[in-house]
Order: C-alpha cells, then sequence, then structure tokens
C-alpha cells in the first residue's frame, strides 16, 4: 500500500542551536525535544531523568478525600467491599491493584468482573445484584462507571455506595456516587489527565497511603501493573503517565509480581520488555481470557503468589490466547475473501463484513486487521444474543463516532470515540446500515484521509547515527502515544551487500551512504520494492532507530517504514 510521507515543520533555527549548546547534543536530537514542547535545560533534565517525586499528589483529585474517607469508614465498620472491574487489560490490572493493596490490610474483601458477553461493558444490573445478595455495602469500580447514572441511582436504592475511579469522558450528569475520581470531569483541575483506569486506581492507593503514613514501596510495588494498563490501554505517555511507564517498566524488568513473571516466561522473550512488547506480548494473553471465556482467570493469575498456581493459570490463559489467535487468522481471512469477492466493495470508501457465526471476543482484532490492510472505516459485524454487534475502527483524522451518530436510528446502541467503537443493530437492519454507512463515510472523509500517512521528524544523516546518539536517543523513551519513537528519513542511501526477501514479504538488507558507516535494516511488508533496490539505484528510506540483539551481540538497526525508489 502506497503512503504518504509527511515531515513535522522545523523549529526555530536559533531555538535549536541554543538547546544544542546548552545540552552539548546533536542538533537533530534538539529538534526532537523542541518538537515535544522542551526548551531549556531545565525542561530537558526533567525529561530525561523521570523521578517518582515528579507524581501529583492525589488528593488535588476531585472526591479522593471522600473517597478515602468512606473506605476509612467500611474498614472501620467491617463492611464488605467489593472490587468491581472492566474486563479488558486496564480493568483487570486496576482490580488486581487495589484488590492486593487493601486485602493485605482488610479481609472483607472481594473482586468482581462482569462476563463480557452476558453482561456487556461497565457497572452491571447483575454485578449489583451480586453484590446486593451478599452483602457488599461499598462497591469501588475501576476503569468504568462515569456514564452509569442510572445503575449507580438503582445501587443506591438498594443501599449500596459507589466509588467510581475511571478516566473515560463523562456525559452531562454525573452519577450520584459517593465519590467520582475521573480527571475528566470538567470541574477536576487535576494537572494531568490522561491516567489509565489503573493509574486512577494506583492514585487512590497512593491517597489511602498517604493518609494512613505508609511507605511508598507499599505502592509503588505495583507499578508493573501501572505500565501493562498504560501500554495496552494505549494512554499518552507524557507527563505523570512517562513517569509511571518509565518505573513499571524497571519493575517489569527486575523484579516483576508472579503473574507477570509468568507472562513473560510464556511470550518467550528474554531481553528488557519495552512499551511496545507489553503491547503484543502481554496484553493480548490477558485480553484472551475475557474474549474467549472468563477474565477472572486473568485476575486470579495477576493476583497468584504461589508459582505452581501462577504457572496453571498462565497456561490456562495462554491455549485461551492460542484459541483466540485461530478465531482471528480464520476470520480475518474470511473477510478478507469477503472483500476480493466483491468487485463494488473494492471501490468503497468504508468496509462493513458480516457473518453471524464469527466469534464476538474477535471482531475487534479483526477490524484493526481490515483497517490496516484497506485503509478505511472498518466495522465487523457477528450475531450475539439476538442482535447483530459491531466492532469499528477508523483511520487518522476520520471521526467514526460522529459517522455512527449519523446512523443512530437503525443501530439499538452505540458507543466509543473518534477510532474505535461498538455498536448493536437489529438482525433486520444490517443491509440498511450498510449502505447508510458508506454513504455518510463517503460524504466526508478526504481522498488525503485514506491513504495512510508516515509522520517524519526530521531528515537524518546515517553518519550521524552515532553510539552517542543513540544513548541520548533512548533516553527519550519511554515511547508510546504522544511520544512516539521518533521517525527520521535519509535520502540517496544505496544497499550493501545483499537485499534479502524474508519470512512472507518482508526485506533484510544493509545500507549506507555516501561515506558513512552502513546499518542492518528490517522493512516489514515492503517486498515490492526489493527488485528495484537490487538494481543498485540511490532510493529514500524513513525508519525509527531500535537496538538489535542476536546472540548477546547488540547492533543499532533501522526499522525502515517507507522506501522511495
Amino acid at each position: 500500500m502506497q503512503k504518504r510521507w509527511s515531515v513535522k515543520h522545523s523549529p526555530d533555527l536559533k531555538a535549536v542551536e541554543q538547546l544544542t549548546t546548552e545540552l552539548g547534543i546533536d542538533p537533530v536530537l534538539s529538534t526532537l525535544l523542541l518538537q515535544r514542547g522542551i526548551h531549556t535545560f531545565a525542561e530537558a533534565h526533567y525529561f530525561f531523568r523521570p523521578d517518582l517525586r515528579h507524581l501529583h499528589d492525589p488528593f488535588l483529585m476531585v472526591d479522593m478525600e471522600k473517597a478515602i474517607e468512606r473506605i476509612d469508614q467500611a474498614i472501620n465498620s467491617r463492611e464488605k467491599i467489593l472490587i468491581f472491574g472492566d474486563y479488558d487489560v486496564d480493568g483487570t490490572t486496576a482490580v488486581t491493584l487495589v484488590y492486593s493493596f487493601l486485602s493485605s490490610r482488610y479481609e472483607h474483601l472481594e473482586y468482581y468482573i462482569p462476563d463480557r458477553y452476558l453482561e456487556g461493558y461497565g457497572i452491571s444490573t447483575q454485578g449489583i445484584d451480586y453484590a446486593a445478595a451478599n452483602g457488599f455495602s461499598l462497591i469501588i469500580a475501576l476503569d468504568c462507571g462515569i456514564k452509569a447514572v442510572d445503575k449507580i441511582e438503582y445501587a443506591n436504592t438498594l443501599g449500596i455506595d459507589f466509588i467510581i475511579c475511571d478516566h473515560h469522558m463523562p456525559g452531562e450528569t454525573l452519577p450520584e456516587a459517593v465519590a467520582v475520581l475521573d480527571p475528566k470531569r470538567p470541574d477536576c483541575t487535576y494537572p494531568y489527565k490522561e491516567l489509565s483506569g489503573c493509574g486512577i486506581g494506583f492514585k487512590l492507593i497512593q491517597a489511602y497511603a498517604q493518609k494512613h503514613d505508609l511507605p511508598f514501596d507499599e505502592v509503588t510495588k505495583y507499578l508493573d501493573l501501572v505500565v501493562t494498563s498504560i501500554a495496552c490501554d494505549i494512554v499518552h505517555i507524557t507527563g505523570e503517565n512517562r513517569t509511571l511507564a518509565a518505573y513499571g517498566l524497571q519493575k517489569l524488568n527486575t523484579e516483576p509480581i508472579t503473574g507477570l513473571q509468568i507472562l513473560k516466561e510464556l511470550a518467550g522473550k528474554t531481553t528488557a520488555y519495552t512499551v511496545a512488547d507489553i503491547v503484543f506480548l502481554i496484553g493480548p494473553r490477558i485480553n484472551a481470557a475475557g474474549r474467549i471465556d472468563d477474565a477472572k482467570h486473568a485476575v486470579e493469575l495477576l493476583l497468584a503468589n504461589d508459582v505452581d498456581v501462577a504457572h496453571e493459570k498462565g497456561k490456562l490463559i495462554s491455549l485461551k490466547n492460542n484459541e483466540r489467535k485461530e478465531h482471528d487468522l480464520t476470520i480475518t481471512d474470511q473477510a478478507l475473501a469477503m472483500i476480493a469477492d466483491d468487485a463494488m466493495g473494492l471501490n468503497r470508501k468504508s468496509t462493513v463484513v458480516f457473518n453471524e457465526k464469527w466469534h464476538k471476543g474477535v471482531i475487534g482484532i479483526v477490524a484493526s486487521r481490515l483497517t490496516e490492510k484497506y485503509y478505511r472505516p472498518t466495522i465487523v459485524l457477528t450475531r450475539s444474543n439476538g442482535h447483530v454487534a459491531g466492532s469499528a475502527r477508523s483511520v487518522v483524522g476520520f471521526d467514526l463516532y460522529e459517522a455512527l451518530c449519523e446512523c443512530s436510528d437503525l443501530l439499538l446502541q452505540f458507543g466509543g470515540h473518534k477510532y474505535a467503537a461498538g455498536l448493536t443493530m437489529q438482525p433486520e437492519k444490517v443491509e440498511a446500515f450498510m449502505e447508510r454507512f458508506e454513504e455518510v463515510v463517503s460524504a466526508s472523509i478526504t481522498e488525503q484521509q485514506l491513504v495512510q500517512e508516515i509522520c517524519i521528524d526530521a531528515e537524518l544523516k546515517l553518519a550521524d547515527i552515532t553510539p552517542k546518539f543513540f544513548r541520548v536517543l533512548n533516553q527519550f523513551g519511554p515511547f508510546g502515544p504522544e511520544n512516539m519513537s521518533p521517525v527520521f528519513v535519509s535520502r540517496n542511501v544505496q544497499a550493501y551487500g545483499g537485499v534479502n526477501l524474508v519470512g512472507s514479504n518482508h526485506i533484510k538488507m544493509s545500507v549506507y551512504q555516501n561515506s558513512s558507516p552502513w546499518f542492518d535494516c528490517i522493512a516489514f511488508n515492503q517486498g515490492e520494492c526489493i527488485n528495484e533496490i537490487r538494481q543498485g539505484k540511490p532510493f529514500d528510506i524513513c525508519y525509527t532507530i531500535e537496538e538489535n540483539i542476536w546472540r548477546d551481540k547488540r547492533s543499532i538497526q533501522l526499522n525502515i517504514k517507507g522506501i522511495r525508489c
């Protein structure tokens, strides 16, 4: 697929020169800092040296004092407390964190994860009824609840109090809970707005520890759970999240909790984990529990202290992950075949595919794969509980949620945000929805939005990629949303030695530029360029710089994102 390249605007040259002089680094690195809003030595020091002392006071969050007071009241009165969380990685890590912390100090405590298929997302009536039937008078809801106005109202009639710890955008009305912790509340002046659901849980236990003069390491020992949520929930890795992620990675790589250690062993990676490794190796295994079976298995693994118990739970989750992969690959192949067989569909601006036998737990993954393949707004539909359920994904710049709003009369319900959403409809409305969605997308999407963009941070000469340059570049991490690994462009490079096709469609080669050293490269899914490269003519590349470790030998490698011959 042809991609368009766009180079970010270069900062003011004088500002680059001044920062370069102050820090003693390459001007390209100064450019990267300025693009991130870092203009002075002090700001650079803060950026390059994340420190737990930089974390904000949790009591700056609206309702935090109320939340801690209600927890204290429950503990002093020996009330039963239920820790309620969503079934994805963010929810299960949040439940594990808060349950682990409180259960080490209080015994009348349980946790509850809703069933993805029977209860759906968020706080459920079934969960509240379970609490009422079993004598729970306080529920701490994690990674959900900010829009559960009717559910909280129902709980109040049963004498059940709620503390909501959420990070999603609130609706017009907040639930009538004892405390609603959400930095995105309009009236909340908490300095950082992009915490994960588990991050809100972390601030809750941080506040409890602060109130009761507990050692800070009683809180920070859970940071490997926090970084797992930050990575897998795709929240911004800036500000407070970047500090939490940096220390969380350190904990994950040196002294992880037993459950995460087992997941690392199952994943098979022996070198240090990055945010991307968590997303691709740990996250899918945790998610597979809820997608295929029951997310409680994930919490049981993450709570396990006994290695043998953790191994058994890990094996079960690994089996579920393998099952998830099989469904994923099978459904993706079937969906791709449906699109390829529809000659008119290939010319559409959107993709909507439906098969009533597809597994609901993986249709979101399939929608992402189809979006990568055809790069257009995509919805995958299947049957679920008598209705048709769907998962939707968008492309950069196109507001999927707004498009669904224009189809709302055909839907039973829908929710989500600009780039991802879920929806349900009556089976007889599927065909009309497909046509309406295509009409809406065609009327509003631009041709430019239908071409995937590679956003390039700066131009770089290969000769400038020195060990010092790479060491400083690594300090820009942890990388993730809003602090992505920088993409560079180098022009008129040439292949050095053999140019080989590996795997299904990947190029492995080495390149050099003028008299520079040569660098090993990998270019995934770009095999169509191999013949032109082999002709020996110069070409342009855009790439990220990474460390390659092979048999204990470390070297700098270019991960090529685009080639222009």
